[in-house]
C-alpha cells in the first residue's frame, strides 16, 4: 500500500506544544500527496528517564517484565497527545501500541528481538483514517506480554512498520537534520555526511553516535529500506543524510559514561566477550595496570542484565569515556576517564581528520581543553568479542 511512514524523537517533543507543530506537519505532508502517513513516536524528551527512576525507587529489584510494561507508557502518552493534536486538525486518526500493532518478539525483556510482524492491523486501520500513530520502541511477546526493542529503538519501530508495509524508505526526524562526521555539538567543524552506506552508521551507532539506532540500521538493510534522516524547523522539514548501501566517511564519536566491568581471569573476560557477541552487545576488552575487564559500549542495561544471570565474579568498577575514531583503514577506540580530555581528544582526531574544517559547534563549547591526554588505545576490530 501507498503509505509515507514518519518517526518523531523525543527531541521533538520538548514541550506539549511541540505535539501541534508535529501533527501540522503531518497535515501538510498529507495535504501535499495520496499516500497515508504512519506517524512512530517516541516518549516525550526525558519521560523514560524519569518513569525508571520512579520505578526503581519503588522497587530497585523490579523484574525486567514489570520494569518494559511501566516504560512504555512514555511512548503509549506521546501516541494520544499526537493523535489528540492531529484530530484537533479534522484528519481522521487512529493510535495502535503495542497490543495492537502486529509486532511479536522473544521475551528479552529490555531489549528483544523481532520474531514475526503482522501488516494487517495498520492496514485495517487505514481503511477509515488517513493517519496513523503508532508507539515506538514496544511490542509483545507469544505469550501477550509488552516488551521494550531497546533504549531509544523507536528508530527499529519506524524501519519495521516501512518493511512490513512493503515501502522501501522510512523519514527519521531529530534535533539534527542528519548524520555528522562528528557530533556537532562537541566538535567544531563537524561535516554533514550527505550519504552514507548501512555498515558504515552501523558501526558509528555501536559506538555512541546517538542519530540513528544501531538495531534499525541493520533491519533497513536486511530489508531494503532507505533511511532519510530529517529535522523539523520553523521553516519546514531539512533532510541531511540518506542511509543507503553507499557512500563512506571517516568519523569520530564520542560514549560517555560506558561501564567497565571486572574479571578474575582472561577465561572470564574471553566468556563475557562472547556472550556479548552472540547477543550483538558492542564490547571491548580492557587490560590494564589494574588487572583485566570489559567496557560495554552499547545496550548496557541489557548487558548487565545478561551479566547478572551468568555464574561470574564480575561487577562494574567504574566508567569510562570512549573515543572511536572510524577510517577507511581501521576502527580504533581511546578509554578516558575524564569526559572534557575525551571530548579534547575527539576534536583532535576530527582536526587531523578534516583539517580545513572550521566552524563552531551546534552547542556550548566544553570548558577547558588540555594540552595533553592520557588513553587506552585498542583495535577494536581485532578485540575478542567485538561485532564487525
Amino acid at each position: 500500500m501507498n503509505a509515507t511512514v514518519l518517526k518523531f524523537g523525543g527531541s521533538s517533543f520538548l514541550h506539549p506544544k511541540d505535539y501541534g507543530r508535529v501533527a501540522g506537519h503531518i497535515a501538510d505532508r498529507l495535504a501535499a500527496g495520496k499516500n497515508k502517513i504512519v506517524a512512530v513516536v517516541s516518549a516525550m524528551s526525558g519521560t523514560t528517564g524519569n518513569l525508571k527512576a520512579v520505578m526503581l525507587n519503588v522497587n530497585n529489584q523490579a523484574s525486567p517484565s514489570n520494569l518494559d510494561a511501566a516504560l512504555a507508557t512514555g511512548e503509549m502518552l506521546s501516541t494520544c497527545l499526537l493523535e489528540a493534536a492531529v484530530s484537533r486538525l479534522g484528519i481522521p486518526v487512529m493510535s495502535l501500541n503495542a497490543y495492537s500493532l502486529g509486532i511479536r518478539t522473544n521475551s528479552d525483556f529490555g531489549r528483544a528481538s523481532i520474531d514475526s510482524v503482522d501488516p494487517k492491523p495498520t492496514i485495517a486501520a487505514f481503511q477509515e483514517h488517513d493517519v496513523v500513530i503508532a508507539a515506538g520502541a514496544q511490542a509483545i511477546d507469544q505469550s501477550g506480554r509488552l516488551t521494550m526493542l531497546g533504549r531509544n529503538s523507536s528508530d527499529l519501530t519506524a524501519v519495521v512498520i516501512a518493511a512490513m508495509l512493503g515501502e522501501h524508505a522510512c523519514e527519521i526526524y531529530s534535533d539534527v537534520p542528519g548524520i555528522y562526521t562528528a557530533d556537532p555539538c562537541l566538535v567544531p567543524g563537524a561535516q554533514l555526511i550527505p550519504e552514507i552506506a548501512y555498515r558504515t552508521i552501523l558501526q558509528m551507532s555501536r559506538h555512541g553516535a546517538k542519530v540513528l539506532h544501531h538495531r534499525a540500521v541493520d533491519y533497513a538493510e536486511k530489508h531494503g529500506v532507505t533511511i532519510v534522516c530529517k529535522s523539523l524547523t520553523s521553516d519546514g522539514a531539512v533532510a541531511g543524510t540518506f542511509v543507503t548501501g553507499h557512500g563512506n566517511a571517516c568519523s569520530v564519536t564520542v560514549a560517555r559514561d560506558a561501564p567497565v566491568l571486572s574479571c578474575a581471569s582472561l577465561q572470564e573476560c574471553d566468556n563475557l566477550c562472547a556472550l556479548f557477541a552472540r547477543h550483538e552487545i558492542n564490547a571491548i576488552r580492557v587490560e590494564d595496570s589494574h588487572g583485566v575487564g570489559i567496557c560495554i559500549l552499547s545496550d548496557i542495561d541489557f548487558a548487565l542484565r545478561l551479566v547478572a544471570r551468568t555464574n561470574t565474579s564480575s561487577v562494574p568498577i567504574g566508567s569510562r569515556s570512549a573515543v572511536t575514531e572510524l577510517d577507511s583503514s581501521a576502527l580504533r577506540v581511546h578509554l578516558h576517564s575524564d569526559y572534557e580530555r575525551a571530548i579534547s581528544l575527539a576534536r583532535q582526531i576530527h582536526e587531523r581528520m578534516y583539517p580545513a574544517a572550521v566552524s563552531e559547534p551546534f552547542g556550548s563549547r566544553m570548558a577547558g581543553q588540555p594540552s595533553a591526554y592520557s588513553s587506552l588505545l585498542f583495535r577494536a576490530n581485532n578485540t575478542p568479542g567485538n561485532p564487525r
